[in-house]
């Protein structure tokens, strides 16, 4: 089997620094595994690496998209695809980074996405989006939470179109829109997903979101506003400063919730890989020598 390394985990524990180290020592290739990052123009609120910062190293799946398309689990899975036997072809290491936990799973094991293969009646979804419209978002997602908790973990309560979709597999089929059981991994995966304490984490995000502003995020969330109803425009760091551009909260109010729906993503992200994907824990922040560790690991895993 192809050997792929995956390095994951929510935002702000360094999984940008420590994919390129990696990848310059182990010769390898960065693929994406990100769902904003896919698109152009969109830079500062998904955090993407700069040129600067690959220092060399080739990525794949940034900047492949325009801001107004659609990006799904199954486009990624079959580019990835790609890039692993693409990269490992050319006797490379593919270095799989992100904390899109879907994404990484559809990608590396024999994952079908639940609703790949499901016709549902038009009527079950008008039905659905009569009720989210007089019940609001949060208790649409509360209902998927009581019949698809596994579903309602990795689905936003804001993504309204997602919990509908969702809740008409799992209404109308009696199956999880998510497949419950991991199935066979198609390659040898070393996975590590880095973590620190939960304080420090959520004053890393905080801290992160300042820096974004400084660095002109309110700019880059003014373009995509501009954009209407597209898929980018519903990413954590844009949505929440749409009531601001419309003029019903205020700046710091806009900035607050960029904040705190961040850190709500980070907890979610730490539960999927928990719940879902066996890997290796490190904390780097607060233990920075254990990369040495980590390095050794990888480099007899390479050998085996």
């Amino acid at each position: 089997m192809d050997k792929v390394l995956v390095i994951a985990g929510p935002t702000a524990v360094g999984k940008t620094a420590l994919s390129i180290e990696l990848a310059k020592k182990f010769n390898g290739e960065v693929i994406s595994g990100d769902s904003l990052q896919v698109y152009k123009k969109l830079d500062i609120g998904t955090a993407k690496v700069t040129a600067e910062e690959m220092d060399g190293v080739v990525h794949h799946l940034i900047d492949i998209k325009e801001p107004t398309a659609e990006y799904t689990a199954a486009d990624f899975q079959t580019e990835g695809r790609q890039w692993i036997e693409d990269i490992t072809g050319r006797g490379k290491l593919p270095i799989v980074v992100g904390g899109t936990g879907l994404y990484i799973q559809t990608l590396l094991y024999d994952f079908k996405l639940g609703d790949q293969a499901v016709e549902i009646p038009c009527s079950v979804r008008q039905q659905l989006e009569e009720d989210a419209d007089k019940l609001g978002a949060l208790a649409m997602w509360e209902r998927l939470q009581k019949q698809d908790p596994k579903a309602a973990e990795v689905i936003h309560p804001n993504n309204v179109r997602r919990v509908i979709r969702a809740l008409e597999v799992v209404e109308y089929t009696g199956h999880s829109l998510l497949q419950q059981e991991i199935p066979e991994p198609l390659y040898d995966i070393k996975l590590i997903v880095l973590n620190t304490d939960r304080d420090l984490l959520y004053q890393r995000i905080n801290q992160r979101v300042d820096l974004m502003m400084e660095q002109g995020l309110l700019k880059e969330a003014q373009f995509v506003n501009q954009l209407g109803e597209v898929q980018s425009a519903r990413g954590i760091g844009y949505k929440e400063f749409k009531p601001y551009f419309a003029g019903a909260i205020s700046l710091k109010e806009a900035i607050e919730q960029v904040k705190q729906d961040s850190r709500r993503y980070a907890k979610r992200q730490l539960t999927w890989f928990r719940n879902r994907l066996s890997g290796e824990w490190y904390d780097l922040v607060q233990h920075p020598q254990s990369q040495q560790q980590l390095e050794n690991e990888i480099a007899q895993w390479l050998e085996e």
